[in-house]
């Protein structure tokens, strides 16, 4: 269950927000394509490559706003909570459901605070790769956690998100942006089929991302 904060932070949260999807729009020019799917208000699973920490911001910029506001990033907590400013912004601005990525650590299951999340009626930003491809590959192999939100909640969809030009953008190492439009496309929903096991169906997921990217980026 997500904690009411008091007032004054839930408004600085809101503008805060707010202020952060002008800059990503301003710098990125960041814009959505629905190729395969409307936005509308319904409960998804948003699934996406990994390749800055920028990928969550811009998925969530491009939603509307009564989408964006009923939708949390999966986030990892050892990076949000690391200090003040970024335990403000991840719990409180993105309303982030935080999981601990660290198995020596962590004394919960990370899948229970998703479950949880998806109970509730929020949709959810994953990055089922969980951790950022810096390959020439255009995915790492996909974790679980996407097939078992699958079984778990079948009338759930699961969305094939792919952002693309960020690592074009903002080269590793540069501090300034390069003037070029990254692109969020949302693909065609997918459901973990009757029988299907976790293998096929992670394959299956991880075709329907790749066949989103640009040509350049498969």
């Amino acid at each position: 269950m997500t904690r009411t904060p008091p007032l004054y932070r839930w408004i600085a949260a809101r503008l805060t927000g707010h202020l952060l999807a002008f800059i990503a729009r301003f710098i990125t020019a960041v814009r959505a394509e629905w190729r395969g799917i409307e936005p509308v208000d319904k409960q998804r699973v948003y699934y996406a490559n990994h390749v800055s920490n920028a990928d969550m911001p811009m998925i969530w910029t491009v939603l509307p706003h009564h989408m964006r506001a009923k939708t949390r990033p999966v986030a990892a907590a050892d990076y949000w909570l690391k200090n003040k400013l970024r335990a403000f912004v991840g719990p409180e601005v993105f309303n982030c459901v935080l999981v601990d990525r660290r198995p020596e650590a962590r004394t919960d299951d990370p899948m229970e605070a998703i479950r949880t999340a998806l109970d509730e009626g929020s949709s959810l930003i994953i990055f089922p790769e969980g951790n950022r491809n810096m390959t020439d590959d255009p995915l790492l192999p996909f974790r679980a956690g996407l097939y078992n939100m699958g079984v778990s909640h079948p009338d759930v969809d699961l969305v094939p998100t792919w952002v693309a030009n960020l690592t074009t953008i903002m080269p590793k190492g540069e501090v300034i942006p390069l003037p070029l439009i990254c692109t969020v496309t949302f693909g065609a929903p997918i459901h973990v089929g009757d029988n299907e096991d976790k293998d096929a169906f992670l394959k299956r997921a991880a075709d329907a991302l790749v066949a989103l990217a640009p040509e350049g980026e498969r």
